[in-house]
């Protein structure tokens, strides 16, 4: 029983290869530019918009299921061709298939988004996300896509170092863009525990509680021990910016199918 996660030098990656590890799991990682050294895993370099680089590594690794995290923000290629890639080598060799989403697909509202609603991108990135999950779905209709929401943890996670640079004056956190932060290593276990399942399609798996960004850099400096009044904020109104403001993401359906419990922010951070 072989996982291949495509994506391990990210930090959700990481996490996905550190737990597999510890449940006894042969894992193959790989990376593009960055190589990582990840305690238990074979570390492979993959260049994930190269389709044939893609095919012959499946091939060689043969992996029974595979879990696809890699993405660049402002990489077009990467992002939405490279999952294509990712999922027609994981159709081809017969793997299940766990694609990881964002909540940037949608274009914001008060009312939590449904598992399967339809993608409203408002800015590159969602739309390359939405591609991606396009891409996915039509090649590999077994495919679970989880789609997840801003991922918290220690100072590796951007979400964090952009609070902590906020909270130094170097950055400014929204007062009116709302997310539903998770914890790696609860979004890693559920990342799992959906590869080892039979769900195909989308799966909301993120936290249970909304906050804006403002909001996690407060918390981010209680759990630090940093004086919240040096916290820079900004409007993504008068930004200038065109990006989703208000995304919660409804996780019933996963809290019904999973036994991972996904934690709000606010226990995280003030533990």
């Amino acid at each position: 029983m072989t996982l291949l996660v495509v994506g391990a030098s990210g930090y959700l990656g990481g996490e996905v290869c550190r737990q597999a590890v510890a449940a006894g799991r042969r894992v193959v990682g790989t990376y593009h530019a960055n190589r990582v050294e990840l305690p238990g895993v074979e570390v492979r370099r993959l260049d994930v918009t190269d389709r044939s680089a893609v095919r012959t590594l499946v091939a060689a690794v043969r992996p029974t299921t595979m879990v696809s995290t890699p993405y660049r923000y402002d990489d077009w290629t990467v992002t939405a061709d490279g999952a294509a890639h990712v999922a027609y080598a994981a159709a081809e060799a017969g793997a299940r298939l766990v694609h990881l989403s964002s909540d940037a697909v949608h274009a914001g509202r008060p009312e939590p988004y449904a598992d399967d609603e339809v993608p409203t991108p408002v800015f590159a990135y969602g739309a390359a996300k939405a591609a991606a999950e396009t891409a996915v779905r039509a090649i590999d209709p077994g495919a679970a896509l989880v789609r997840t929401s801003l991922i918290v943890g220690d100072e590796r996670s951007a979400q964090i170092r952009l609070c902590l640079d906020a909270l130094a004056g170097r950055a400014a956190l929204f007062t009116d863009e709302v997310r539903c932060p998770v914890d790696v290593t609860d979004l890693a276990a559920a990342v799992l525990e959906v590869a080892a399942g039979d769900h195909a399609g989308l799966l909301n798996v993120a936290g249970p509680e909304g906050v804006s960004r403002a909001g996690l850099g407060l918390l981010v400096a209680r759990r630090f021990g940093l004086d919240p009044a040096g916290l820079r904020t900004a409007t993504s109104a008068g930004s200038g910016l065109v990006r989703p403001v208000e995304v919660r993401l409804d996780i019933s359906r996963a809290a019904s199918l999973l036994s991972t419990r996904l934690r709000g922010v606010t226990e995280l951070l003030t533990r």
